[in-house]
């Protein structure tokens, strides 16, 4: 088995799902964490468990579940005492006090870290075997402990341009405002409509990712059977089990009534394309097969999905696909009624495949009725925004877009089963997020927890008129651990560009553009959209919007002046991006960078100096990014190891003079860290801790008492000396670690914990933190 679910629940005919994952394909045991609270963060109790297989390693296999067992803890008193044991455990071992250490190990069920890294300790800072640590270090990165590090890593975007073309040597025209969805089981990319600057289009296309290669289904589907007309700002979504899309939403030529008492006010506007339409404004709903008895056929499922309970005739909304519980999403869009002195916007309904049922779930605020009145909170109305679903939670994300004159930069989390809505952001500009901003395209990948944004149109201010399209505007990557609560913005970084390397080819900046996202290749794919003004382009494209979509229809500011669109450029270039993070062989350098530090600042003080120098020559420096100026600049400051002189500390043991300070990042940008006093403390090589480090950790052993002159007198509290427990691993032809010989390899092992997942070290926090509190303990 590989991929597979666990439901849970108190009866067997109504489960929810806990989790949704994947088995590597080894004989080792692997243990998931279960779902067990619910959006609230109340327990919920279980009764029953089922699993359900999706899918075996192979093709040839069957699905076959060999091993199973749940285990877990039912007391949230239990749960307390664990987590209070865990934290002494850290507090002894800190202080060197490993004989009642392993006293309460052997006396209590509960482990504090992954096997390996309680042998990692052994080795680096019991044994100071350099070679075994640098070794368990891969073998922790072999167990996925290294995982949930790079994962938080700043990622960079590696971009490829893509030049498949058809048979004839044809691919998909200049245009903006279309639509694309994905197969993901086939690879293949399905792409309709949109706006070429001067009509709508009906072409439909498929691009086969492994071949490499577009081909035309319908150069024109409005002569088909049942087949949608040309449309933009439209929204398509692929159905995996059935293999069908759904089409629904329109912005067409002849949309747009024109009374003739407006006419010229709108036109003037740029809201009103060329041609008229003299039919109702009805929503049409069409569906595509992709394969079955009815495989290259249109399905006319509705003429106006108004009329069956569904939303009116609308464009730029949002819709995704539940395909796993048969039921498709719209939200939000701009209401098509011919007037458009008075915007008009769509609410959020669900559609039910198998019942073929319209649903609304969320309606429009209405103006005399105040948003904040309302018993159950509501999404503010919107377009041009974006909607992600997590399959796993089953949420819907929906953030930023437009609302009348206003870019909106607010997120909301819209839990399915329970019908709540939780604003997750008012703001997102304020809190690390990018700057409202208005046709942003968003991809979700719910294994990884994790929303890419690609911006769009912004403004300097929200509710200011200019819109421009920065070419400096970076795209985002949104990370959560829970839906229901905030999560975390990131920027997504050019790729790098090694010393006299040439720059990567990387796309124009755009908006109107489509992208879809493979979430087993980890791609995206983005195609077309609007460059906005070709002459302006290289500091700001400026527009002047009013509300008309996605921008892919005609403007004019006037008569007498040129038409803006024929400076404007709209795109037909092809583009696939991965996200690029510190790599597993990456972070087991830096790993054996700082053990090695370690090692040679030992050497310095027990071995010749020129051993010390080959090794520094040799073993250290082949663990250096010579490319990273910082790191180069920590390793000639190493030197100065070799002309320190030792000093006797007040227990006697060898100190040696301080020494500069030593970072060493990574080839990528890290995550920031907190400057607390956890787990993981400052990377610097000193021969003391600061003042604040001493009194919290290491240097606990001493206290300072205040003199009646004033000044302060150290008395030892714990004398850090050899524990009985080191005696049997030491070899007997080896001296004892002095107090500050063990200080520093704690403080590298800790330091080697920041790139260990915390379900897999000793906890972040300390029992100092308690005696903080102004109560005492």
């Amino acid at each position: 088995m590989r991929e597979f679910r666990v439901y849970v629940g108190l009866n067997p005919h109504h489960m929810v799902q806990a989790l949704h994952t994947q088995l590597k394909d080894d004989t080792t045991p692997e243990t998931f964490p279960l779902k067990h609270v619910n959006s609230e963060g109340i327990c919920f109790p279980i009764r029953y468990i089922k699993i359900v297989p999706v899918s075996a390693h192979g093709m040839s296999f069957h699905i076959s579940i060999w091993y199973v067992s749940v285990s877990g803890i039912a007391d949230p008193l239990y749960y307390r005492e664990t987590v209070v044991l865990r934290h002494v455990l850290k507090h002894l071992r800190q202080r060197r006090l490993l004989t009642p250490y392993q006293n309460i190990l052997a006396r209590s069920n509960i482990q504090v870290e992954h096997p390996v890294v309680t042998a990692l300790h052994s080795s680096l800072v019991l044994q100071g075997t350099w070679a075994d640590s640098e070794a368990l270090f891969s073998e922790a990165s072999s167990a996925g402990l290294l995982d949930a590090y790079i994962q938080s890593c700043q990622p960079h975007s590696q971009w490829k341009r893509l030049h498949g073309v058809d048979a004839d040597g044809d691919a998909p025209s200049k245009r903006g405002g279309h639509a694309m969805a994905l197969d993901p089981e086939n690879g293949l990319i399905y792409l309709f409509g949109g706006w070429d600057g001067q009509k709508s289009l009906d072409d439909f296309w498929v691009y086969d990712v492994s071949a490499e290669r577009w081909r035309v289904i319908s150069h024109s589907t409005s002569i088909e059977k049942n087949g949608p007309i040309a449309r933009s700002c439209h929204k398509i979504v692929y159905d995996t089990k059935s293999g069908c899309i759904y089409l629904l939403g329109r912005l067409g030529d002849g949309d747009i009534l024109k009374p003739d008492d407006h006419q010229e006010l709108l036109r003037r506007a740029g809201e009103i394309p060329d041609g008229s339409r003299s039919t109702p404004y009805c929503s049409e709903f069409y569906r595509y097969h992709t394969r079955g008895l009815d495989v290259g056929t249109w399905d006319l499922l509705s003429f106006d999905t108004a009329s069956f309970g569904g939303p009116p005739l609308i464009f730029d909304h949002q819709m995704v696909m539940d395909c796993e519980a048969q039921i498709l999403y719209v939200s939000g869009g701009r209401v098509v009624d011919g007037d458009w002195n008075s915007p008009k916007y769509s609410g959020m309904y669900s559609y039910n495949v198998r019942t073929s049922k319209w649903k609304l779930l969320q309606r429009v605020p209405q103006p005399t009725l105040s948003m904040s009145s309302s018993v159950q909170p509501l999404i503010s109305p919107r377009f041009g925004h974006s909607m992600v679903l997590d399959p796993k939670s089953h949420t819907l994300f929906i953030f930023a877009g437009q609302r009348d004159d206003k870019y909106l930069s607010d997120m909301y989390a819209y839990d399915i089963a329970s019908n709540t809505v939780t604003e997750l952001f008012s703001n997102f500009s304020t809190s690390g997020g990018p700057d409202a901003c208005f046709t942003q395209r968003a991809i979700i990948d719910g294994r990884l927890k994790e929303i890419y944004i690609f911006c769009g149109l912004t403004r300097a201010q929200p509710t200011c008129a200019l819109t421009s399209l920065r070419a400096d505007t970076p795209n985002w990557v949104y990370q959560y651990e829970h839906p229901s609560k905030p999560g975390k913005w990131t920027k997504i970084l050019p790729e790098m560009i090694q010393e006299g390397g040439v720059p990567a080819e990387v796309p124009l900046p755009r908006y109107a553009h489509q992208v879809v996202y493979d979430e087993g290749t980890k791609r995206v794919f983005m195609h077309g959209g609007n460059a906005g003004e070709v002459n302006t382009l290289v500091e700001a494209v400026e527009t002047e919007l009013e509300g008309s979509g996605d921008d892919e229809h005609p403007r004019s500011d006037d008569e007498d002046r040129p038409s803006r669109v024929s400076k404007e450029t709209r795109l037909d270039d092809f583009w696939t991006m991965k996200l690029l993070r510190a790599a597993p062989e990456e972070i087991i350098r830096r790993a054996k960078y700082q053990i090695r530090q370690q090692q040679f600042r030992e050497m310095c003080e027990e071995q010749p100096p020129v051993k010390a120098l080959r090794f520094l020559q040799t073993q250290v420096s082949a663990v250096v990014d010579h490319t990273n100026p910082e790191e180069t600049s920590v390793f000639r400051a190493l030197l100065g190891h070799l002309f320190s002189h030792p000093i006797t500390t007040d227990d006697g043991s060898a100190e040696s003079i301080s020494t500069p300070k030593e970072i060493t990042p990574g080839l990528l940008e890290e995550p920031p860290k907190k400057r607390s006093r956890p787990n993981t403390p400052d990377e610097a090589w000193t021969s003391r801790l600061d003042d604040e480090d001493e009194d919290e950790m290491l240097d606990a052993s001493t206290s300072a008492v205040a003199t009646s002159s004033g000044q302060k007198r150290r008395h030892a509290v714990l004398l850090m000396e050899e524990d009985p427990e080191e005696t049997a691993l030491r070899d007997a032809s080896t001296k004892p670690l002095s107090p500050e010989r063990f200080r520093q390899r704690t403080e590298v092992f800790e330091s080697l914990l920041q790139f260990v997942g915390e379900d897999g070290k000793q906890p972040m926090g300390s029992l100092l933190d308690m005696v903080d509190a102004e109560d005492g303990i």
